[in-house]
């Protein structure tokens, strides 16, 4: 069983749409499968935060300085444009995942912080809803 929670903690490290399915998959208890995905899906966000801050100090270290232009259109540039460092955090995370919306933050300067309690705050709120869908779904079932 140990093994079988560690699997869903890892896979929920890159993406919770897998653990959560694999841990129904391994029949593990609801509220187990709640906990490893969410601890999981924390470990995901703290690990792209601040490692992925000290990737972007060491490309810029090597990297010549160019006028770069910003994206004007795309589905994380209209979230990021109307609901701000919130929507980037919650609304990303639900949508392309906590890594991907950690690294546009860090890619708009946006304070890593701030990032992290948004995210967190996602990855909860996710885990939440999709492990309580799985829950019910397989009382259907």
């Amino acid at each position: 069983m140990t093994l079988k929670i560690l699997t869903v903690m890892g896979l929920a490290t890159f993406e919770v749409y897998a653990a959560i399915p694999a841990g129904f998959a391994f029949q593990l208890p609801s509220f187990i499968i709640f906990l490893a995905s969410t601890v999981g899906g924390l470990v995901g966000v703290f690990v792209a935060a601040y490692l992925g801050t000290q990737i972007k100090n060491f490309v810029k270290k090597y990297k010549k300085s160019k006028i770069e232009e910003k994206p004007k259109a795309g589905f994380i540039i209209n979230i990021w444009n109307k609901y701000g460092i919130v929507g980037l955090g919650l609304i990303g995370t639900m949508t392309v995942g906590a890594p991907i919306s950690i690294g546009v933050g860090v890619g708009f300067n946006v304070p890593v912080n701030k990032m992290v309690i948004w995210c967190s705050a996602g990855v909860v709120i996710r885990c939440l809803i999709f492990t309580s869908l799985g829950h019910y779904g397989m009382k259907v079932l």
